[in-house]
């Protein structure tokens, strides 16, 4: 299991959302490439980013700031936020982003998500934000009426990465993250499922490695110095 640390953007800087609310905004650090270099110092190998102004409009705004970090080479990154069709994808791919996450027109168009998942397999995943058993798009905002394992199973059977799950509910809030859904979700699909949302002790990233998660996302509680980034890390390379 590996850990990767989130650096969310809005306005080309690091903040947080409070159970995916953009009225519930934290803001960490003016300078994000400044924060991905100190990731890297601890020993982080993956890095997770998201464009939440992407999220919002429907397609990249941060891509400026996503040029800079992906410039240093300093470790593997995923990418999602506003990635809706063929020319987003290729974009991020050629600044150097490893794997180009995929929400919302997942869910809205999925033969869509199948072509674009076999044109640059392996370096799909699947983004399944969920409140509940229902799986929301567009940046958190609206709920699609989708069963969110009835879709993963579908979505599963095409050459993607991983599944990144987010239980919007527990994201921000440093109560831990929802082991009974994200256990259910492990034991339905065939692909990695990385966890998302609530990790903030070591005993939770022990609990999600027992349950078989690939990796998980960590932002707030490394933000908030509830979690060191480095003990997270050693965590989870003990599973």
């Amino acid at each position: 299991m590996y850990i990767i640390p989130a650096i969310d953007l809005i306005g080309g800087r690091c903040v947080r959302l409070i159970q995916g609310r953009y009225d519930r905004q934290l803001i960490y650090r003016d300078d994000p490439v400044e924060q991905a270099q100190e990731f890297a110092l601890a020993g982080a190998k993956w890095l997770h980013i998201v464009d939440l102004e992407g999220a919002k409009e429907g397609r990249p705004v941060n891509a400026e700031t996503l040029a800079a970090i992906a410039a240093l080479k300093q470790m593997k990154i995923e990418v999602g936020g506003g990635i809706r069709d063929d020319a987003s994808i290729g974009k991020m791919l050629d600044m150097g982003i490893e794997r180009v996450i995929v929400g919302s027109r997942a869910v809205s168009e999925f033969q869509w998500f199948e072509q674009i998942a076999k044109k640059f397999a392996p370096k799909i995943v699947l983004g399944l934000d969920a409140r509940g058993r229902t799986v929301a798009k567009h940046g958190w905002t609206k709920d699609s009426g989708l069963g969110l394992l009835e879709f993963a199973v579908k979505a599963a059977k095409l050459p993607i990465a991983a599944i990144i799950y987010t239980d919007i509910a527990k994201d921000g809030m440093m109560e831990g993250p929802n082991f009974d859904t994200t256990e259910r979700l492990i034991e339905a699909v065939d692909v990695p499922v990385i966890a998302s949302g609530g990790i903030t002790k070591t005993d939770d990233i022990k609990k999600l490695a027992e349950l078989g998660a690939e990796a998980a996302i960590v932002g707030r509680a490394i933000y908030e110095g509830a979690l060191k980034l480095s003990d997270a890390i050693a965590a989870a390379q003990l599973c």
